[in-house]
This record gives structure tokens, sequence and C-alpha cells, in this order.
């Protein structure tokens, strides 16, 4: 050890040997000394070479770096040990350079052996340069240049490397020869050696045990497991050398290599752990450089010391290898992008199963390629596949097409059509379910789905989807069940208007006033339908309510649908103000000598007809009627894009248009042409007025092709015809070689000339015109809102005249019309209100006649009309106009034929004009159909405004003057004074007669001529006007007090009206046989009080005069005033008036109530149900009686039968059956039920019969509702009844759609009930019983039994049998119960049973199918309660049980076997007739003619009355 002196850290020269020399020597590869070095050196990753070569030229063995020596200098280390102070450890390689040419060892200067010269203590080489590598030899500039220290150093110990690892064609024992050698001569030196044994970690053990035994041979040798590769132990075998150079240092601990390297590998693991963490954290990017990162991580400990450990090569491989990762992830990612986006891509592209369920994803992809959004969805890459292209970094989200090309691709598309099928089956179950929920008739609104699940839970769409679709569904069905009964609700309060409207506006309903609503609505099912639901019915009664009695536009309950609104826009839109400038725009039709024809055609048919026209003129004239016009033609096709210019109308200037079709097509291009031409005619008129153009459709011959299109050619033409309200020229009959011929062109001509005529009449200006704020006449049109039909239909009238112009500015809903009425024009102006708004406008403004229009389809529409009539003043005139699609609804639809005859019945009773508009057909769609009815209002307008005045007046008095909606015309000089008399107006005897909902060629009601001989007197309905004031709560729920009956006088020229009053109607028969008004109205409503009027005949002892019809108490002075006999029954000695002299008081004008039995008894029904319910001191005959009559209400298939309106007519119905003489018994009989109240007799008394009769029976009968014991015998087991009902259904009834499940006419059911308690042997095939009306009352018959036919003591048993899921052991086990029936019981379940068997066969015909029979038949066979929670969860079960009884009739009661099917198959339907061509199949849609009375009263023969 070389020792200084000074203070500087001490220096120790390492000399590391081994085996060397020749491969001969040591083999192919060396024992690891350079590694060694190089490790202990260098220890850094990225500084160690794992290749030192001994083969050098002489070249780089003369070299600086070997220097022509054979060791090398590896340089120094600085250490610092734990214990010791720092030194520096100098490292020499001794080894032995080969020549690369004659591969001996390289002569130098010593030439002493291996053995000899790596013992050598002293070393010298001057300028020798520091060993790095391989590769610095002979460029020796490039790499550091570090000279061993004064070119001579002092070995101080030795470290002896020994491979122990299976080396490369070299003995370990030869190596170990050589050792022995070499140790000896070290062992000279005196210096301290330390064992390494080199390359362990490829270790042979034998070749380890045998060095542990040679070192533990020699005294004080340490041997150190070394492995330079893994850098395991190579500091430790240093430190030990340096420890026996320096005793003063710890002695370091010796550990095995397999320990180390443990160690060490956690040290790698840990920090490339750390490595990977740091990188993923800052790389995230896979477009990111090595470069990039190094300048990121440098002076990150983690990255230092890894680059340390593992070397920068490792780093960037795991950096490569963590790019490749990211760009993978990258690329899955995108992957997984687009297969989530191609089955929403396949559901757009291919949505329809029917389209792709065949297709193979070849097949599938074509398709794909060839739809127009194909480029929206795909894209095509150049490059393929895509995950290798650019396409992987752009930002298109398009799917790349050669991706479907993928496995995933087809498995996706596969996926996709099993979707398709698979959600094609949901829905469909779910609306199967939906089907089955619609069947359960029991589901009512705001039913929890809990309740209803038992009674489908054995349904195969309900065990087919899942708990959620289940749920989803009923959500919806109860949604619609919910809105449905809201709907029903809301039009059932529409339809009880009457019982709404009697008070004024703006007041609050009283809580008897309420009490009263919810009584009388208490009975109506669509009330109680929402019982669940109480809090929303409440709540929509709460809302009609204030709309009734504050109802303004914004506030209907129709919304956007109110007429109001709905009036507003037509007008603003079509009406243009009044220019009095038009005259100029006129011309006289007279004078025209030149036409303007605009020739509207397809594919060259306008041109064919211009050709055709000017074939028959000459020189552009044509001769027509006696006259010479100059035509000037234009042709025009429908595809031309003349049509779309808004100028050719104006610029050329047409007077008509003559639209010419030969098909289908064709016809349907010229409505649109039509349509676009109006419109456009339209837009022009609000600009500039321009009259009205002319078109004349023409349907052209067809010389080509065969003529069976022709019919249908001209259905449709005429269609359109109508549609447009144009003319229609036809093909004249005969064949002709031409496509037009001289009489359709003339036809056409005459039209457009006719046309020009109307304009030049009706647009002609008037002489002289009034101020605009002046008009003639007031009158109010009012509609319902919510009816269907379009507000243009009941507009149209006025409309369509081009004397129509729009009222004064702020008047939107107003129209003003010029019409010549009477001498000379008047103005007329019309305000289109809704009934609601209309309400104060009959309150408080002047009002010369009323429109009041109704949808024949809504009785809604006529209870509103009725409820708003019935308040209005009977000397105003009014038009009533129901509306319906056709004149064929009338005949063809039972509830439009019963609400259009109401309408005529009311028009009729109050002597007011009725008519129809039709929305399919432009009838009476003219101003002229209401020009009767203005010349009946301008001849009684001074009498209305008289009465205006008069009413005022007294109004004044009590509430004030109201607020006006239109400004009142000022009276005119020549009106009476407003205390005159105004009797009925004898106009109509010169108006027209009213139009009938059939048509002016039949004349359904009487003429008013005819009416005057039966119009009868109002008698007590008319009361004079009280001075005294009325409270509001008197007045809105008084009436005036009606008038004691008057005995009834035989009157020989007052008959009984014809029961079959529809069929009359039907046939056009002209009756005048007219019911009293006056006495049947009131006589059921005559109470016993002394504030009646009494009539003049029970008076007369008291001095009255004996024209003096009734005398009514004045409440103020307590005085009679007398009323004369004003309607037809002379007296004298009175004034012109009517009235003695000495009574000033002038006469009030009554109400249409107190004109019409249909008013007055609709209006007094609500207050005597309401009076009846809530009077304690009816007894028990008198309730029992009003129960009765409740009873006997009709069903709604058949109204006519039902006594519920008084002017239906029908059997039972006192309306029409009854006569004067018999009110008067019921009267007398009506007063001596009513008894004074005794309650003490009342205890003694017999009680009264039970409130609700067990039976729904109103009489008393010996054969119903007797038990079925006493009607049957051993003989005749089946109860003869029973026979009858059913041979008659089996005989006739088998193809009645809806048998046993449309209900018949309750009344008809209680009429053959009582026939049969008459005559036993009726015939019910003589009697034309209705098929519904005999099987309701087989029915009624089981529902009448005391005992249902199935016993109750059965029903837990064959509820039981019913949850069996083996089939056939559910029949049988059912057959056994059947056993059980008492035996009278049992015959008739088996007749019964087997007779509906037999219907089931008929199912195609009469949709009954045994399902659906056990669903109408079960709850009358099995009679449940229905209010016990457990019947519902059985419901299904009863259900099933009568279905199977059906279904399998033969096996229980005639031995058969079980059917396979849910029914028995029936027989083929009938072959149908099917038509040979379409025009046979439309041949039926064509128009009749106009049905005359006389072939009316031969196809409605009177059918017989049960």
């Amino acid at each position: 050890m070389a020792k200084n002196k000074d203070a500087r850290p001490p220096t120790f020269a390492v000399s590391v040997v081994g085996l060397s020399g020749t491969e001969k020597d040591k083999g192919n590869c060396g024992v690891g000394k350079s590694c060694l070095c190089n490790r202990y050196v260098r220890p850094d990753a990225d500084s160690y070479y794992s290749e030192h070569t001994s083969v050098l030229s002489t070249i780089d063995f003369g070299g600086r770096v070997v220097n022509n020596d054979h060791f090398l200098y590896w340089g120094d280390v600085s250490h610092r040990g734990d214990e010791g102070p720092d030194c520096k450890i100098q490292v020499i390689e001794q080894t032995e350079f080969i020549d690369d040419q004659t591969f001996q060892a390289h002569r130098s200067t010593n030439m002493q052996q291996y053995s000899k010269r790596a013992a050598t203590t002293k070393l010298q080489s001057a300028e020798k340069l520091m060993y790095i590598c391989t590769d610095q030899l002979g460029l020796e500039q490039d790499f550091d240049q570090k000279q061993m220290p004064d070119g001579k150093l002092n070995v101080d110990g030795f470290v002896l490397c020994i491979d122990v690892s299976k080396g490369c064609n070299r003995k370990f024992d030869d190596q170990m020869k050589f050792v022995n050698g070499l140790y000896s001569q070290i062992t000279k030196s005196k210096k301290p050696v330390v064992v390494a044994a080199t390359k362990c970690d490829e270790f042979v053990e034998q070749h380890l045990r045998d060095l542990h035994n040679f070192v533990a041979s020699k005294k004080n040798l340490l041997l150190v497991e070394t492995s330079a590769r893994a850098n395991v132990n190579v500091e430790l075998c240093f430190n030990a050398l340096i420890q026996q150079l320096d005793k003063t240092r710890g002695k370091p601990k010796t550990v095995p290599y397999l320990e180390a390297q443990k160690v060490q590998r956690q040290l790698v693991a840990s920090v490339t752990d750390r490595f990977e963490k740091l990188m993923m954290t800052m790389v995230r990017d896979y477009h990111t450089t090595w470069k990039g990162v190094v300048a990121n991580m440098k002076g990150n400990p983690d990255y230092e010391e890894f680059i340390t450990l593992e070397g920068s090569r490792k780093g960037r491989n795991m950096f490569t290898k963590h790019i490749a990762q990211l760009k993978q992830e990258h690329i899955k990612r995108r992957r997984e992008e687009y297969l989530t986006t191609l089955p929403k891509t396949l559901n757009t592209l291919l949505s329809r199963l029917d389209e792709v369920e065949h297709l193979t994803w070849t097949e599938a992809q074509s398709v794909i390629r060839k739809r127009s959004d194909f480029q929206c969805w795909f894209v095509v890459l150049e490059q393929t596949p895509w995950d290798e292209s650019d396409h992987v970094d752009n930002s298109d989200r398009r799917i790349p097409f050669d991706l479907l090309n993928t496995p995933d691709g087809e498995r996706i598309y596969h996926n996709h059509v099993q979707h398709l099928l698979s959600e094609k089956r949901r829905v469909d179950m779910k609306e199967r379910f939906k089907k089955t929920l619609d069947r359960v008739h029991f589901i009512s609104a705001g039913q929890p789905w809990e309740e209803v699940m038992c009674l489908v839970m054995e349904d195969e769409a309900y065990k087919f989807i899942t708990e959620s679709d289940r749920r989803d569904v009923y959500c919806r069905h109860q949604q619609e069940i919910v809105e449905r009964a809201k709907e029903d609700f809301q039009e059932m309060l529409f339809e009880h208007a009457e019982l709404f409207y009697d008070l004024d506006l703006n007041a609050t309903p009283s809580c008897d006033k309420m009490s009263e609503i919810h009584s009388v609505l208490n009975e109506e099912p669509r009330y109680r339908a929402l019982q669940k639901l109480a809090p929303d019915r409440q709540s929509l009664l709460l809302k009609h309510i204030g709309f009734v009695y504050h109802p303004t536009k914004e506030t209907c309950l129709s919304g956007h649908n109110c007429v109001d609104l709905k009036v507003e826009q037509v007008l603003a839109n079509r009406l243009v103000q009044l220019d009095h400038g038009r005259s100029d725009l006129y011309y006289n039709s007279a004078n025209v000598d030149k036409i303007n024809l605009c020739l509207l055609g397809r594919e060259g048919l306008s041109q064919e007809l211009a050709n055709e026209i000017r074939a028959q003129s000459t020189d552009d004239e044509y001769a027509l009627d006696g006259k010479i016009y100059e035509l000037e033609l234009l042709p025009v096709d429908v595809n031309s894009t003349l049509l779309f210019s808004h100028t050719w109308v104006s610029t050329f200037k047409p007077h008509g248009c003559l639209c010419v079709f030969n098909s289908i097509e064709s016809l349907n291009c010229i409505g649109d042409c039509v349509g676009r031409i109006r419109a456009e005619m339209a837009q022009s008129r609000r600009e500039k007025f321009a009259p009205p153009l002319p078109f004349i459709l023409i349907l052209a011959n067809q010389r080509d092709s065969v003529c069976k299109n022709i019919p249908i050619l001209r259905h449709q033409g005429q269609q359109l015809a109508n549609k447009l309200q144009c003319t229609f020229v036809d093909i004249p009959s005969g064949a002709f070689p031409r496509k037009f011929t001289e009489f359709q062109i003339k036809q056409g001509l005459r039209a457009v000339l006719e046309g020009l005529k109307q304009n030049c009449d009706v647009l002609a200006p008037p002489p002289s015109i009034k101020d605009m704020s002046e008009v003639d006449l007031r009158i109010v049109m009012c509609a319902m809102c919510w009816d269907p039909f379009s507000v243009d239909l009941i507009l149209s009238p006025f409309l369509e005249s081009h004397s129509c112009s729009a009222g004064q500015p702020g008047q939107a809903n107003a129209l003003v019309l010029d019409k010549i009425l009477g001498d000379r024009r008047r103005r007329i102006q019309v305000t289109v209100l809704s009934y609601h708004s209309a309400i104060g406008v009959r309150k408080d403004e002047l009002v010369h006649g009323y429109i009041l229009v109704y949808s024949a389809k809504r009785k809604a529409s006529m209870a509103t009309l009725r409820a708003f009539l019935a308040e209005v003043q009977d000397v105003i005139p009014v038009q009533m106009v129901a509306i319906t699609d056709s004149q064929a609804d009338f005949f063809e639809n039972d509830p439009i034929k019963e609400l259009m005859t109401e309408g005529e019945h009311i028009a009729t009773e109050i002597a007011a004009k009725f008519t129809a508009l039709y929305s399919l057909s432009q009838y009476h769609r003219q101003t002229e159909v209401f020009t009767p009815f203005f010349n009946e209002v301008l001849e009684k307008k001074p009498n209305i405004e008289s009465s205006f005045l008069f009413d005022s007046s007294s109004r004044e008095c009590t509430t004030g003057s109201g607020e006006e909606v239109f400004q009142t015309s000022p009276p005119h000089s020549h009106s009476p004074a407003y205390n005159a008399y105004y009797p009925d107006s004898d106009d109509d005897n010169e108006a027209p007669p009213p139009y009938s909902p059939i048509g002016d060629d039949v004349q359904l009601l009487p003429t008013p001529s005819e009416r005057t001989k039966y119009r009868i007197d109002l008698e007590g309905n008319e009361y004079p006007v009280h001075s005294t004031p009325v409270g509001d709560h008197e007045r809105n729920h008084k009436v005036p007090p009606p008038v004691r009956p008057k005995p009834a006088l035989s009157k020989p020229n007052v008959k009984k009206l014809d029961p079959n009053l529809l069929k009359t109607i039907e046939a056009g028969m002209r009756s005048n046989r007219r019911t009293p008004r006056g006495l049947i109205a009131h006589s059921n409503d005559a109470e016993a009080s002394d504030n009646y009027a009494d009539p003049v005949d029970t008076l007369r002892t008291r001095g009255f005069h004996a024209d003096d019809i009734y005398a009514e108490p004045d409440d103020t002075h307590n005085r009679l005033v007398k009323i004369r006999n004003s309607f037809g029954l002379h007296g004298g000695g009175e004034d012109e008036n009517g009235y003695e002299r000495k009574s000033q008081v002038g006469r009030r004008p009554s109400k249409y109530k107190h004109r019409s039995k249909i008013l007055f008894s609709k209006t007094k029904a609500y207050q005597r149900r309401f009076h009846s319910d809530s009077d304690g001191e009816e007894t028990g005959p008198a309730t029992q009686k009003k129960k009765k009559g409740r009873a006997h209400r009709g069903s709604e298939e058949d109204p006519l039968l039902s006594p519920a309106d008084p002017w239906k007519g029908g059997i039972d119905n006192p309306a029409i059956t009854s006569d004067p003489e018999q009110e008067d018994k019921k009267l007398k009989k009506k007063k001596t039920t009513k008894t004074p109240k005794e309650p003490k007799k009342a205890k003694s008394s017999k009680p009264p019969k039970p409130l609700y009769p067990p039976t729904r029976r109103t009489w008393e009968s010996n054969y119903f509702g007797v038990p079925l014991h006493n009607l049957v015998s051993p003989e005749h087991p089946i109860p003869l009844f029973i026979e009858k009902c059913v041979d008659y259904i089996e005989r006739t009834g088998l193809t009645t759609e809806g048998l046993y499940r449309v209900s018949g006419n309750k009344t008809d059911q209680d009429n053959i009930q009582k026939q049969f308690d008459q005559d036993p042997n009726m015939d019910f095939v003589a009697l034309d019983v209705a098929i519904n009306a005999a099987a309701g009352a087989l029915k009624a018959f089981f529902a009448d039994l005391p005992d249902p036919l199935i016993p109750y003591s059965l029903h837990p048993e064959l509820v039981e049998a019913a949850k069996i899921m083996d089939y056939t052991e559910r029949l049988q086990v059912l057959k056994e119960i059947v056993k059980k029936f008492p035996s009278v019981n049992y015959h008739v379940f088996k007749y019964i049973i087997t007779h509906l068997n037999r219907v089931s066969h008929h199912s195609k015909s009469t949709l009954m199918t045994a399902d659906n029979l056990s669903i109408c038949f079960w709850p009358t066979l099995m009679r449940p309660d229905f209010e016990n929670k457990d019947t519902l969860s059985t419901t299904k079960l009863n259900q099933a049980v009568v279905e199977a009884f059906i279904v399998q009739s033969d096996f229980f009661f005639h031995g058969g076997d079980v059917c396979e099917g849910d029914g028995a198959p029936g027989p083929p339907p009938p072959p149908l007739n099917h038509c040979h061509n379409m025009v046979e199949a439309l041949l039926p849609l064509q128009l009749p003619p106009p049905l005359q009375p006389q072939q009316i009263q031969h196809a409605l023969p009177p059918e017989p009355l049960i």
C-alpha cells in the first residue's frame, strides 16, 4: 500500500487476475475479469459493456490504451466505507492479449508467463490511458482520456476470478489447475487475496461446491460469489479486499449469491415499477418521442435511479412498449366506439325487419352502400385495414366501411337482426297484453296495477314480457282509460247543460245548487267511472262550473278549439274591408263579347281541348246560344311552372277555367292545382278585390282504353266537384270517336257565363250604401266548441257570398251582408259566437234573430242549444241548423237521426226554422239558405226592438244597464210603444217550407201554414212583470209559478202522434197529428199551492169575463190581472191589444222554454228529480213510482223506445200515447197519493214496499223471478221461455254481430217478458222480435232467478278446479263437479251451455267466440258479489270455467271426446261474390238521386210493435 503522509485519503491498487491466454488455454470466452472491473469502476448500466475482447490487432495493441502491455488500467474508484475513512481504489486487470493474425500472445516488454506476470506487484507503463471499452481502441480521442498516475502502480492486493459457469470449451478442472499455480505465485507476494466466483448468474452447482472446497482448504482465503451482468456482490468483493488492506474497517458480511440476487431483483423491480408509473403519468399521447420524455424526466429520482440500474436502452424499450400500448388502446377505443355506433347505424339504415330478415351479411352491406345517407354514417378508406392507416388519427367519427368485414361487424349485424326479431316479438306481446287489458271490463280509472294483476296472470303475453313492460303497458292503458273517462265526464257535463245554465253570469252556485248537481250526476255511470279519482273529478266539475258562470274565450275548456278563436282566425284571413270603389271592377255579363279561358290538363290534354275548341270555332269566334263570343285560350299543363307564378292570373285575366281529366292521377293533379289557384286568388282578394274564378271539371273520353274506368272517374270527378263547389260536365251517352264533344264544350262555356252572371248580380254595388256603422238587422250565430265540424262550414253560406264584408273595427267575430230583403237592400250584421260567449249577448244586447248551430253527432251540442234556447225570448226568431256529413247519415245512423229529429221537433214546437248543412256537400252553402229567416226577422223587427226596450227598462229597475258587446241601432220611428202587445207573427205562412235533412224534394215537417192549424195557446206559461225587485238567489233558483191545469176539454181536431215517429220521418209522410203542448207539458209538474193561477173557467163565479182564460195573483197589490185569450179564442169588449182597458201593464214576452214541451221538460226534469230525491215527505208508493220511471229508461242503442225524452216515439211513451183525459186522470192520481204529515199514524200504517225491488222487473209476474223448479216438470225439464228464446235465436240470429254482447233495448226486453206472461204461446217470429232484445230477455231470465243457475255452494270447488295446471285433469274434475248440480239446474245448464257452444261455431259472423261468450255469460250464471275483493281475484278463473264448459260441452254433457283446439271449428263462411273488376266494387259508392216520399214509403213498411 502506498502511504501518503499528508491528509489525502489512502489509495490502494487492486489487481484483478484469472485464467487468461489463447483460446486453447481459456476456451471461447474469458472468466469475466473485464466485466467485473467494468461493473465495479463504472456501475451505471449505460457504462457497462458485456463484451471485452482480448484478441487485438498489432495497432490496437500498440495504442496508448493497451500500450504494448498485457494489463489494462481501469481507472480509480472513490470509496467511502461505513466505518473507515475515504479511500481511492485503482483497478488493474492482468490479462493476455492475442494477435488477431497469429492468434498468439503479443510480444511485450515482459515476456514472463501469465502466472508469474500476474503476481507481480510493481507495474510500469508510461502515458498509459484508462481503458473504457473495446470501441475505444483506435478512437481514443472520442472517449474520456485519463492516464495512469505517474505511469506506474504498486499492487496492494489481488482479486482472483474463477468462472463457475459452464464455460465455453473449457473444463473446470483445467481452470482450477491454472488457479492453483496462479494462487501459489500470488501468495509469494504476501499480498491479500479475495477469490471472486464470477458468472454466478449461470453457475454450475458442482463447480461452486468445488470452489468452496478449494477456498476452505486455504488459510484466510475469502470467497465472494459475484455476477457482473446482474450487478450482484461486485462491490462487496472489492470491499472485502479493502478491509483486508485496511484493518481499521469493519469486516463486511459475505452474502451468498442467491440471497444477494434476490435483494438486487427486488431493488430493480421497485425501481422499474416507479419508472413505469412515472412514464404512465407523464406519457399520455402515443405521438410522444423518447427525446422529449428524457428531457421531461431528467432530474426525477425515479428516472435517474432506473437509468442507473437498468440503463437508457431498457428505458427506451419500456417507453416503446408503452407507446405501442397507448396506440393499441386508442385503436381499441375507436373500435369500441365504432362497434357501439354500428347498432345505432343499422337501426337507422336497416330498421325494417322484413327488409333484412332474409339477407346475408354481404347482401346487407350492398344494401347499406345504396342508401342515400350512406356517406353520413360510413367512410370508405383507400388504405386498409383502417387501424393501420392514418384514419386512427383522424377526427372523423364515421365508421370505416372495412370494419364491416371483420367478425365483430358480422356479429353485430346478426345481433341486430335478432334484436329486430325479439323487439317485434316484444312489441307484439305488449300489444297483445294491451288487447288483453282491453278485454278486461272490470278495470276502472285509477285502479292500481296490483288489483288488476291477478286478472291477467294466466295470459301468455303477461308471462312473456317483463314486469317493467307490464307496468308500462298498464300505465298506458290506465292513461287511456283515465283520459277517456275524463273526456266522457266532460262530455256528460255538457250533456247536462240545463243543469248548469239556469244561473246568471258571474253568479256563485249555492249549496243547494251544488247538492242538486251532485244528486243528478251521481246517477250517471260516467260520473261513477271516476270514483277512484274523486279529486280529479271534483276538479273537473269545479272547473266546468267556473267556466259556465264566468265564460271567456281565454278560459274555454276547448283551448285553441274555441269557436270564438276559430271564427276570428277565419274571418281575419278571408274577409276584406268593404271597398266602395269596387263597382269599377264589375261588368255586365250581357255585354261580354270576349271570353278568356284557361284550359288546365295533364300530359297534353289541355292542348287537345284547345285544338278541339278551335276546330269548332271560326277565326277564334264561337257561336253559343245565338251569340258570337271571341275566345282566347290559354292551355296550361298542371306541371307547368306558370302555375307557380303569382302574376299569370292578373296578366291573362281569365273569366273561367276548364279542367279536363281522363285518369285518377290527372284528377288528383287538377284538385291540387285548383287549390293553389284559389289560394292565390284569395290572396289577391285580400289585397285588391277580384271576382271569383269559375272552375268547370270536364271528363274526357278514353278512346284507347276500355270504358270500364269511366264509372270510377265519373264518381271521383263528381266527388271532387262537390268538394270544390264547381260544375261537373260528364261524358254524354253514346259512342263517339273524339275525346271531347261539342256538347261538353258548350256546357262548359255556359257554366262560365253563368258564373259571370252570378258575380255581376251578387257583386253589383247598390245605388246607395248607408254608413258603415248602421245596420238593419243584428243576427247572432251560435255554435258549440269542440263540435266535430269546421267553422268554415257554418261560415260558408256567408263567405261564399261576395256581398259579405268585414264588420266594424274591433268586432273580430262579426261580418256584414248586403242583401235585398223586401223592397230594398239591407245591411245585416252577423256575429258568430260560441254559446258561452253568446249568453251575455242574449241578456244585455239587442239581437233581432238567432242562428243556433248544433252537431247531429253530439248530444252535448244539442243539450247546450236547448239550454241556451230555453232562456231566449219567444219574440226573437230562431233558425236552427243541424250539421252532419251527408244526407245518408239520417238513414244510416240512429243517434244522428235522433238528434236531427229532436231538432226538428223543437223547431216545430217554437215555430222556428230548421235546416241542415252537410260537410261533404256544397248543398245549402249559399246565403239564400237563410233568406227566409232574414225576411222573418225583418218583419218582426219592430216587435223585437220594443220588447227589448221594455225588458231593458225592467232590468234597469233591478240590476241596472249592462255593458254592450256591440252597438245598438237606434229605434225606428215607426216602432210601437214598449207596452204594446206583440202577438206571434203569421209571417211563416208566406215563408218557404223548412229544410229537412233529406232534401228539398221530401218534406218531413208540416208547412208553416199547417202549423197554424194546430197552434195552441200558451195558457198559464206567461206571467206579469212584478214590480218588486227580486234577489239574485231567488231569481236564479225560482221559476214563474206554474198555472193550475184547467180541466181537459175534448178537442175533435187533436189526435195522437204516430208512435213510429222516426219511421214516419224516413218515409217522408206529412202528418198533421200534433200533441197539445200546453196541457201535457205541465200536467206532471202542477202542485197544489196558493200561488197558482187559476183557470178562468174555475173563477167565473167570482165575476170575471168569459174570455179571461187565466187570472194570476199580483204579489204586490193582492189583485188579479186578467190575461185575455189572444191565441185564437175570440172575445169581445177589449181593445186591439187583447187587454182590458183598466189594465195598463204590458204583457212581458215569455221564453221559448214555455213554448216547447221538450225545452220545458228538460229544464224541469232536473228540478223534479232533485226535489223528489230530497223530499222527505214522499211516501213509499210515490218513491217507488219514481224509481219505476227510471227503470223504464231504454238503452242507448235504441233511444227511440226510451221514455226519458217526451218527444221520442216508442213503446210506453206517455208523451205520445196519452191524451188529455188520461193526463187528467194521472194528475188526479198523483194528487191523491200525497197525504199531509201524520207522524203518529205513519207508525201504525202498512209499511211501504221496499225502495229497491229484489229484481229488475217493475211488474208482478208468476213466471219470471220464481224458483227454477216451479217452472219445469219431468216431462219438460227446460222452461218454455228458455226454449222459445233459444229456438228463435238459433233460427234467425246466428249471423248477428255481437250476439249476447250488444245489449238490446230494455223496454223491448220487458215487453217480451210481459207478452209471455199474458200469452206463453207467443210467436217470436210473428212479432218480429229484435235478436238482441230476445238475447237480453234470456239473460234477464237467469238474472231474475232467486238463486244463480250455478249454485253458490259449488263456486269454491270450481275455482280450485280452474287452478289445476293439467288440462285433462282439470276437465275431469269439472265434470265431477257438474254432476253435483241439482237435477233441475243440471238440465237447464246443459241446455244453455250446448246452445252457447253452437253459437260459438258461428263466431266468424257473430264475432262471439267461446271466450267472448263466457265473458258475457259467467256473471249471469254465477252472480258473484262484485263488491267483495275476493271476487275480483277469481274473476278470470270463473270466466275460464264457463269458457271450458262451452268449448267442451260434448265432453261434459254428451259423452264426447275432449276438443283439441280452443273451440270447435265453425262451418266455413258462405262464399263471397267477389267483384270481377274495380268498377263493380265502386258502383255502390255512387250517390243515389234524392229519395221520393213514395219510394221511401214502399221501402220501409211499418214494423209491428211488441
